[in-house]
């Protein structure tokens, strides 16, 4: 297991680098220790990559847990899903400001669907009649990437702050999946 100082290390080698260039030496040289002391500790690049990957997914899959088991609406599920997607996002929004493909690589390095959860309220949703009837994977995969995306723009290049993006995303984008009159 990586320890989290080298994994804070590594976002923000990424931020300055991106992806592509990150090495394990520029990850030393952020933590202020030689890429041959690392490598003496036998830490690899893969391995503080998966660091990051397993440490995101896990939040996202803690953040949605409850959301999941709940009672209560589709809707009211929703919601509480979204913004907790919102909290990851902002939790983590060194790494997601370093790459947009993150989220991407994190399923093909742990095969969790971060769409999944979603669709799966979704459904709820339409089955309780407080969402109308959508596509419940593409209208997850479009939540999914508007709230995220939208959050980690508004909050680092407006600096607005998460509760005033949280208030005026959900709003807009909850209304849309209400039933139709």
């Amino acid at each position: 297991m990586i320890d989290d100082s080298l994994l804070a290390a590594a976002i923000v080698a990424l931020q300055e680098v991106g992806w592509k260039n990150l090495t394990l030496e520029r990850v030393a040289n952020a933590a202020g220790v030689s890429r041959v002391t690392l490598w003496r500790q036998g830490v690899t690049l893969e391995q503080i990559v998966e660091g990051l990957l397993v440490r995101l997914t896990s939040e996202y899959r803690e953040a949605l847990w409850p959301t999941l088991t709940a009672e209560g609406s589709g809707w009211v599920r929703l919601t509480a899903a979204l913004t907790a997607l919102c909290d990851v996002a902002e939790r983590h929004l060194p790494l997601l400001l370093a790459s947009d493909t993150i989220f991407h690589e994190a399923h093909d390095f742990t095969q969790t669907s971060f769409t999944e959860p979603l669709a799966r309220l979704l459904r709820d949703g339409m089955s309780d009649g407080s969402i109308r009837d959508v596509d419940s994977h593409e209208m997850a995969d479009v939540l999914f990437n508007t709230v995220c995306w939208t959050f980690v723009h508004l909050r680092s290049r407006h600096r607005w702050t998460p509760e005033r993006i949280k208030a005026l995303l959900l709003d807009l984008i909850l209304e849309g999946l209400a039933p139709r009159k």
